[in-house]
């Protein structure tokens, strides 16, 4: 067994492999040299998760931190520990990259082509010459390695960018000795990563602006739990965790229900939050009204209002504007107005990037994924012996993940107690096709076509439901929609 991606995903993997297929060997590849995926990737100021960590963590290691909405070094940490207690860090090859997978149905095994450094990683230049491409072979492939391109963002050709006297930078490559302090910074976006930002530069910069084409929905939340503390007072900690866990799980599907069911009332309590947080009717209808309805995009996070927070203290605000071109001090808006800025942060999103850049193949032909439907949001058509870990959009990455890889570890369990060599999803009549991550999101819209897709009824529709998921994933008709071969007839010794 392979497991591709040493991150949040990759090691609930590891920990679901050794526990329920005791006796299948597996290795993890990691590409970088850490254990972390995403969250040891960004280290940009005030990086944290968006999710609650009750439903973030692991259901099998409860949380035990104080806040809820925990920030990314305490993440990784948790993660790091996770693979260290129960071993699997054993398990993980670093600096290891994918770069092909061939599956051959005649040996009925993978080959998978990795680039090995053997440098020190702290070396580049040594690294960049020393990379060995080897191969190594098994009887099944997971990708965890999420839906990021790591090498690479999104940003926007600006005109007149090279002009800039300033510094230019990136979140997704935030460079360690960037000293901010007492200056003039310009952020442009409104996503996630912007709202994050501002709260955390604003207490060092002069001043902080975050720059918008259009709004975007933004939500307070509770930067900690005051119920889980009080259970965690009196409770177990795995009793109190699985109640907090549930409890949390209603609350987030029952606000994206709300949302999607009654768009016209989600978005006058939200309007409604940003007037209480605010106090400026006019600056929340400019600024913070979007076009759009709560949850057509993904809703952004403010633990504790800290982002309303921002603006109410005068060191920071929003403008909502296109740029026109970028000068020497600053950025000109269409409008006329000059941002003048000695720093710019371009918070425009990220590339998304399908299987981690694997591109695979079935006996020597490139299977073209767009054209590939997703079963139980897990395996694909047309590729034997692979599965997929594709979190929610709605609510945490782990829930569903956590459920893929016990799926997974069905499977294997199952073409053992068969006698099957391989298994491949075929649908039982036909799909329409829908697009596998059901937002109109811009970092979604410009790569998604690239992606496998959802189909329109169970199990090929992708839902974005955990509650639906988790009475029904694992009590699939495995038989019912898994094409298998037999060992003997793959040319495979039993």
């Amino acid at each position: 067994m392979v497991v591709v991606g040493a991150g949040l995903s990759g090691i609930g993997a590891g920990y679901r492999l050794q526990t329920e297929c005791p006796e299948r060997s597996y290795v993890i590849l990691e590409a970088r040299d850490a254990i972390g995926g995403t969250w040891d990737l960004f280290r940009y100021p005030g990086v944290r998760s968006d999710s609650d960590m009750f439903t973030l963590g692991y259901a099998f290691r409860p949380w035990r931190e104080a806040k809820s909405i925990a920030d990314g070094d305490t993440i990784r940490d948790y993660i790091r520990s996770t693979a260290e207690q129960f071993r699997i860090e054993e398990k993980i090859r670093f600096r290891t990259r994918v770069v092909a997978a061939d599956w051959s149905s005649e040996q009925a095994c993978w080959t998978v082509t990795v680039e090995q450094s053997v440098a020190d990683a702290a070396d580049a230049d040594a690294a960049d010459a020393a990379v060995e491409r080897r191969t190594l072979t098994c009887d099944f492939l997971y990708s965890c390695t999420g839906y990021y391109d790591y090498a690479s963002g999104y940003t926007p050709d600006f005109p007149g960018v090279a002009d800039y006297q300033g510094t230019v930078v990136h979140p997704q490559f935030w460079p360690e000795d960037l000293d901010y302090a007492g200056k003039r910074v310009v952020i442009i976006g409104s996503g996630a990563t912007a709202v994050t930002l501002v709260p955390s530069m604003v207490r060092d910069a002069e001043h902080v602006t975050m720059l918008q084409r259009s709004p975007s929905w933004i939500g307070a939340v509770p930067g900690r739990d005051k119920l889980a503390d009080q259970l965690r007072a009196v409770l177990p900690p795995r009793v109190a965790h699985r109640i907090i866990r549930a409890k949390n799980i209603a609350f987030t599907i029952g606000v994206y229900q709300f949302c999607r069911r009654r768009p016209a009332a989600a978005r006058k309590m939200l309007t409604k939050l940003a007037n209480r947080f605010l106090k400026d009717e006019q600056m929340v209808r400019e600024h913070f009204t979007p076009t759009y309805n709560p949850w057509e995009q993904r809703l952004c996070a403010a633990p504790d209002a800290d982002f309303f927070r921002a603006i109410r203290g005068g060191k920071a605000d929003v403008v909502t504007d296109h740029i026109e071109a970028f000068m020497p001090e600053g950025i000109r808006l269409v409008s006329g107005k000059v941002l003048e800025a000695d720093v710019v942060v371009t918070a425009t999103g990220l590339r998304l990037l399908a299987l981690g850049g694997i591109a695979p193949s079935v006996d020597g032909v490139e299977v073209p994924l767009a054209k590939q439907f997703v079963w139980r949001g897990a395996m694909v058509t047309g590729i034997p012996n692979f599965a997929v870990c594709i979190g929610y959009t709605n609510a945490s990455w782990t829930l569903r993940g956590d459920l893929t890889s016990r799926l997974v570890c069905k499977v294997l369990n199952h073409m053992k107690a068969r006698g099957y060599s391989s298994v491949v999803p075929v649908p039982d009549g036909t799909l329409r096709e829908r697009p596998l991550l059901d937002l109109s999101s811009g970092y979604i819209q410009r790569s998604i076509q690239e992606f496998p897709r959802s189909g329109h009824r169970s199990p090929w529709r992708v839902r974005q439901n955990y509650i639906l998921d988790a009475a029904t994933t694992m009590r699939t008709d495995l038989d019912r929609t898994l094409r298998p071969t037999r060992r003997e007839k793959a040319g495979v010794s039993s």
